[in-house]
């Protein structure tokens, strides 16, 4: 990058609210922990998938400067999000000063690659970063990882890696297996912020059997302010989950694994000073395939 990443000022370009800058500060912070193992150069074009609203969309942009472009895909509604939706926010960051270099697409990622010329290799670069568990399917991570053969040189992966170096960080793997148990019964079209868990090795099963190569790989520790492990947590632990479980999983005995996994994620809480304000977020698998 042309000058060092201020973190700071890339995460006021996003949408916040001011009394709790903190917390996009984190997200900032994180994506650019991610950035530090991608090795994206000054005026690269990439491509990101589940861009959402923008959290790793402003560090990318700061990444590729003035000469380079970030197309940024996602097939949420534009009314989709909170406390912000994706329109507010997309928006917001289009108006700043790195909204030239971003181009914001409201598109299923097979559609929009579909649209492209074949073989066109457009992109040095695409990135998937904590979208992943949003897919509906694993057969449907393996189209999109097919599709970008042809239009991207790189694919750059970062998704939960459903292991906790830290101990409080153990919740956030238990509420997330939780989770992913109770979609399975979900019909599909949820919004659920897990849909479909892989870990590491699965994901890298896709995107060899996709036609890329593993170049190098890696574990991140998150910081303390990354709260995306309490959000997870006070999701399953919530009554409408619970209600959830019991409209939707009608077999008596997945239902109990539904609950029993729960109680787990509840149980592990115990070990974590502070309680649920003390959960971290789980480690981060960061991955580099060409």
């Amino acid at each position: 990058m042309s000058t060092p990443p201020d973190a700071a000022s890339i995460a006021r370009v996003s949408l916040h609210d001011s009394t709790h800058f903190n917390i996009q500060h984190s997200q900032t912070v994180h994506r650019l922990a991610l950035l530090q193992h991608w090795n994206i150069s000054t005026g690269s074009k990439v491509l990101e998938l589940g861009c959402g609203q923008g959290d790793c969309t402003t560090v990318l942009a700061h990444a590729v400067g003035e000469q380079g472009s970030v197309v940024a895909v996602d097939p949420a509604d534009l009314d989709y999000g909170s406390p912000y939706t994706l329109g507010q926010a997309q928006g917001h960051i289009s108006q700043g000063p790195l909204g030239r270099q971003i181009t914001w697409v409201q598109q299923t990622p097979l559609d929009y690659l579909s649209s492209l010329a074949s073989e066109s290799k457009a992109f040095d670069a695409t990135v998937l970063a904590h979208s992943l568990w949003y897919f509906a399917s694993p057969s449907l991570i393996l189209s999109t990882f097919q599709a970008l053969k042809q239009h991207s040189k790189r694919l750059l992966l970062a998704e939960w890696s459903l292991v906790a170096t830290h101990p409080s960080a153990q919740p956030h793997v238990l509420a997330a297996l939780t989770q992913a148990a109770l979609e399975c019964h979900k019909p599909k079209g949820s919004e659920s912020n897990v849909r479909t868990v892989l870990g590491p090795k699965q994901l890298t099963k896709l995107a060899l059997a996709a036609g890329w190569q593993l170049e190098s790989e890696t574990r991140v520790e998150c910081g303390e302010g990354l709260l995306d492990g309490q959000w997870e947590v006070s999701a399953c632990l919530s009554s409408s989950f619970e209600r959830q479980v019991e409209e939707q999983v009608t077999d008596e005995r997945e239902r109990a694994v539904v609950l029993a996994s729960r109680d787990a994620c509840e149980a592990s809480l115990e070990g974590v000073q502070g309680g649920r304000k003390g959960v971290r977020a789980m480690d981060v698998w960061v991955a580099s395939f060409v």
